[in-house]
């Protein structure tokens, strides 16, 4: 049985720690949480598993580990753990919009001779860009839509009434790059589909706020060598989190059972 971290318990870290308890090839020991949550997360955890403030508490390294807290911690802590001989999977895929990021992890993963996985999240296809990839893509776009609320927090809001709208409004046209400069909390499905197919640059970005709309609605265009592929996703949020969507928590689960597996998709 792989022993594993879990950094960050939100939304996304408790549906994955609920889901592995009793698992019989992964565990999480160790949960990695602000400083400032620690205490309450022992009392609501007990013994099933130890809660640290920092990678220095870790003692010994695990087997493997999964980010769920967020860009801030895949610079500092990420690059920690890979350097370290730590395989780790990647749910904040949007953080390495960051100029020199990628770089960074690769050179951390190459040192500890260990290996960072990119989660699919949110979204499906990602197998299959990256497959197309190989035969050569002429063009991939990536359309985010979400009902107005969504949107709150983000750039959009000092743009437009959110509250207000009648009609669906495009909140944001560009690159991959573009949106995860100015959503990045919203940026992780738009980043993935880059970096599977053309990168940051080269991928088209759409964003809209549509009052039509109940669920978060992911569509990806690919042409290419191979042919065309179209795929459009309804996903459905996290009962605690309308922010967060379900689907990329379950994808979360599945790459850190993936890192303990003897036979992966």
């Amino acid at each position: 049985m792989k022993r594993a971290l879990l950094i960050g318990y939100g939304a996304i870290g408790r549906l994955v720690f609920a889901r592995l308890v009793g698992d019989p090839s992964v565990r999480i020991t160790h949960i990695l949480e602000r400083p400032e949550r620690r205490a309450d997360l022992e009392r609501t955890l007990g013994s099933a598993a130890s809660v640290i403030g920092s990678l220095d508490e870790l003692a010994p390294l695990p087997d493997v580990a999964i980010e769920c807290a967020g860009h801030g911690v895949v610079a500092q802590d990420v690059v920690r753990l890979l350097e370290r001989g730590v395989d780790v999977a990647l749910v904040s895929v949007g953080a390495l919009a960051e100029p020199g990021l990628p770089e960074r992890l690769e050179a951390a993963a190459r040192a500890g001779d260990a290996q960072l996985t990119l989660i699919s999240g949110a979204v499906g296809g990602i197998d299959a860009i990256a497959s197309a990839r190989v035969g050569g893509l002429r063009e991939v776009a990536y359309t985010g839509r979400k009902p107005p609320l969504g949107w709150l927090g983000t750039p959009a809001e000092k743009a437009h009434d959110l509250k207000a709208l009648t009609a669906p409004t495009v909140i944001f046209q560009g690159s991959a790059r573009g949106a995860a400069g100015l959503y990045p909390k919203n940026a992780n499905v738009a980043a993935t589909v880059a970096f599977a197919g053309l990168g940051l640059d080269d991928t088209a970005v759409t964003l809209i706020a549509d009052p039509g709309v109940t669920e978060n609605i992911h569509h990806v265009v690919a042409r290419g060598a191979f042919g065309a592929l179209e795929i459009t996703l309804r996903g459905q949020p996290l009962a605690d989190n309308p922010k967060t969507s379900s689907l990329a928590a379950y994808s979360a689960v599945r790459a850190l059972r993936d890192l303990a597996a003897p036979i992966r998709f």
